[in-house]
């Protein structure tokens, strides 16, 4: 069975960091990449950023320079962080099993999420 486990979401100011943590198992998780996707309220899912199993990464214009993707094989882990967070980017925030937007696809498995807040 695939599982996820976000962590790491809080509340936080304008311009602060803060780092999202996803747990993995049921599946070969050296070998799939690996995204995180957020869900602002009042709007669909959105596609952050992907982690392909190489370690290259790609982000969504909105997070490129602000945001890292990173991964542990070994340790079957997934982070975001969150650096220089602005108002509108509080969501909760999904890690998935897929690439790209594909990672927003209703197929697609997800954790229960972890929600990042921002304060005015």
């Amino acid at each position: 069975e695939v599982k996820l486990q976000e962590s790491g979401g809080g509340l936080v100011q304008p311009g602060e960091s803060l780092t999202l943590s996803c747990a993995a198992s049921g599946f070969t998780f050296g070998n799939t990449a690996m995204s995180w996707v957020r869900q602002r309220p009042v709007t669909e899912l959105e596609w952050v950023a992907t982690c392909f199993s190489d370690g290259s990464t790609s982000y969504h214009r909105s997070v490129q320079g602000r945001f890292t993707i990173s991964r542990d094989n070994a340790k079957k882990m997934l982070w975001l962080a969150l650096n220089r967070v602005f108002t509108n980017d509080p969501a909760m925030y999904y890690c998935a099993n897929s690439w790209g937007p594909l990672a927003t696809t209703s197929d697609v498995a997800r954790g229960q999420g972890t929600q990042v807040t921002v304060s005015s």
